[in-house]
């Protein structure tokens, strides 16, 4: 295996470890209108099935959705103001208990234009096409990027005066963020995967 080839594999590892570890924005998506929760809600709506939605939740919450679900299919069809209202109702409460299941906190849902960045975009598209190009080429440059900025930043001022105060202070400030972005990288990349759905269920 040559030198180019670990290089590119353990920047992937890195990039995929940092991206299971920290889904902050996984979990935004989730809470925005045109997240894949909702609109297995939509389409649960539409066919009558709350089959389609019930693996966002666990067994411990499936009541409480089949209930909630019961309820808006109810009234749905008396007007549209009362349509949107109950699907809003419905939506809240499914995002909600998923959020939940996961163990991460609900702050209501989001518009469906809200911009998560690239990474998500990038990692639905993977799934749809059946290819990692595009998400693994998004992460490892960024990764990259990353690594060459704070290294480049802090080697430049490496070779300091030891009688120049402000130019060992700069090296320093250089210094901690270099260590502060490669240690967390690299705690990601050797740690066990523990965020998922169900583990917070009790």
């Amino acid at each position: 295996m040559t030198a180019s080839i670990i290089k590119y594999s353990t920047l992937l590892s890195l990039a995929l470890s940092v991206l299971l570890l920290y889904p902050g924005s996984a979990d935004a998506h989730c809470d925005s209108m045109g997240g894949p929760v909702v609109k297995s809600a939509e389409k649960a709506l539409e066919t009558g099935n709350v089959n389609l939605v019930l693996i966002w939740v666990t067994e411990s919450q499936e009541a409480e959705i089949r209930e909630s679900f019961h309820n808006t299919m109810k009234v749905r069809s008396i007007n549209e103001d009362t349509r949107k209202l109950a699907d809003r109702y419905f939506f809240e409460t499914l995002v909600r208990l998923h959020r939940e299941a996961e163990g991460a906190p609900y702050a209501g849902l989001k518009p469906a234009n809200t911009d998560f960045g690239p990474a998500i975009p990038a990692a639905e598209k993977a799934l749809e096409t059946g290819s990692l190009k595009e998400v693994r080429d998004l992460l490892v440059q960024s990764i990259e990027k990353g690594l060459h900025h704070y290294y480049d930043s802090t080697a430049e001022l490496k070779d300091f005066d030891p009688n120049d105060i402000q130019a060992g202070r700069a090296y320093v400030n250089a210094y901690v963020q270099f260590m502060h972005y490669v240690n967390p990288v690299y705690r990601a990349a050797t740690a066990d995967v523990t965020h998922g759905m169900g583990e917070h269920d009790h």
